[in-house]
């Protein structure tokens, strides 16, 4: 049985405890309403431009070939060269936010026998250092601050790892937000565009929508366009996963606040049984005492 002392203390702690956890759900979620409202400001050019990559998609020549848009012959090795970016975050305490991208990263990575591995996060830095998996390179300060300038860097390392045929393919790990209150991991293979996408072929088709002329050719809108697009998708996964993980990261919190508060209420009941039972020992020390006293004054008389 434990003494006040020691209760009153684990009470302490926790109280110290909940201040951390509500401080963090705080900043958590001043955090996620930025975050979203720099994807609200992101998502229209950014779903403007994949509907008009749909557009383009329907009107290229039927024989038409782009190092963009072909997949590429395997190598001599057996298969190409996958490049993955896993987004994940710098810290922790986000329920099982970094534990479900980094899963499906893995799952990448035993697919892609032949793979280069790019890691955005402390988070998945650390896990697959500590796992001894090769990483090609760590975009640092992007999970916490995502920007457009960020984005750029990463997209213009993989165009550069595509083009110079270092890699063959380009997918990205990341986490969507599906909704206000779930969230899934997924990923998606960026480089090279596939005509037959779900996301180039759902866009509804009308006549006088269709109607344009590519101009001046083909290749060089696909060497202006597709850049952006790339660019844009990389953007937008990273405040997607930003937003996820500040959501994740305020559920946790929460949780362990009701958590808290519930051993709080078990420890004080415990606290005021074992309270309640020491002034009852010591009445009854008293009572005996005076008792004793009174039997000797007895004898004595």
């Amino acid at each position: 049985m434990p003494t006040t002392r020691e209760l009153r203390d684990r009470i302490g702690s926790i109280d110290n405890t909940m201040k951390i956890t509500n401080a963090m759900y705080l900043i958590s979620s001043t955090k996620m309403r930025k975050a979203k409202a720099e994807l609200a400001q992101t998502e229209p050019y950014f779903y403007t431009l994949q509907s008009m990559i749909a557009r383009v998609m329907r009107h290229l020549p039927e024989d038409y070939t782009h190092p963009f848009l072909d997949s590429r012959e395997e190598t001599a090795e057996g298969e190409g060269k996958v490049a993955i970016i896993c987004v994940t975050a710098d810290k922790g305490l986000a329920g099982a936010y970094n534990h479900n991208v980094i899963k499906e990263t893995e799952e990448l990575l035993k697919q892609y026998n032949n793979s280069r591995l790019f890691v955005v996060g402390e988070m998945g830095r650390s896990y697959f250092h500590t796992r001894r998996i090769p990483i090609d390179e760590t975009f640092h300060y992007t999970a916490q601050n995502p920007t457009l300038h960020r984005a750029r860097v990463i997209t213009r390392k993989m165009l550069e790892l595509f083009q110079n045929r270092e890699i063959d393919e380009l997918h990205i790990a990341y986490t969507r937000m599906k909704s206000s209150l779930e969230m899934e991991s997924l990923e998606e293979q960026l480089l090279p565009l596939d005509k037959l996408h779900p996301v180039f072929v759902k866009v509804p088709i009308t006549a006088n929508y269709e109607a344009f002329n590519i101009f001046p050719s083909p290749d060089a809108l696909m060497e202006n366009v597709i850049p952006d697009y790339l660019n844009g998708y990389i953007y937008s996964a990273l405040v997607e996963s930003f937003c996820a993980e500040q959501h994740a990261r305020m559920t946790a919190m929460d949780s362990a606040n009701r958590n808290g508060n519930e051993l709080k209420q078990k420890l004080r009941i415990q606290y005021n049984r074992v309270r309640q039972a020491q002034i009852t020992q010591e009445i009854t020390e008293i009572a005996a005492g005076a008792k004793a006293q009174r039997a000797a004054k007895a004898k004595k008389k």
